[in-house]
């Protein structure tokens, strides 16, 4: 069978039809913080390393201590312009912080349970843990809260962060 150079041009064609993201890198995923918020914010791995990252260690539902690398949670608000600090009274008390992962899952936090004028719990979002970044299934963000007895929180592949009034 010949083939003409006709059907060598509809090949070629096709096949580079197909490559959408041709000679281009993958998008990085990113994390959403939207809502009651001034600065709405669309952030990338790069970006939070460019932050202030933070390393804690906590035992995970395995019943194994990892290190964890991600933001504070508190100051990636902050950052988004969320009220915080001494500024967090009255009507800002009944904002919450609702977090949703690829699948649906949803988690809230309180704001005074994330700020640390409140609180001295550290959460964390977490991109990485023991030095690596979070494997497929975890990441690439996830909810790290140390001392909760159970890890219901410890929302795993976050999309969104969204801040919202209760009333």
């Amino acid at each position: 069978m010949k083939i003409s150079r006709f059907h060598i041009f509809l090949i070629l064609i096709c096949i580079l039809g197909s490559s959408t993201n041709y000679g281009q890198r993958p998008q990085e995923p990113r994390l959403l913080i939207e809502g009651e918020v001034m600065n709405p914010q669309s952030l990338s791995i790069s970006d939070l390393e460019n932050m202030s990252p933070r390393t804690i260690e906590a035992e995970d539902s395995d019943d194994v201590r990892h290190r964890f690398t991600g933001v504070f949670l508190s100051e990636l608000l902050q950052n988004a312009g969320v009220t915080t600090g001494s500024k967090l009274q009255g009507e800002y008390l009944v904002k919450y912080v609702l977090i949703t992962a690829a699948d649906g899952y949803e988690v809230l936090f309180s704001l005074p349970e994330i700020d640390p004028y409140f609180t001295e719990n550290k959460i964390l979002l977490a991109y990485a843990m023991d030095n690596a970044r979070l494997p497929d299934g975890y990441g690439p963000f996830r909810i790290v809260v140390p001392g909760e007895k159970r890890h219901a929180r410890w929302i795993r592949e976050i999309r969104s962060i969204n801040i919202i009034f209760s009333k």
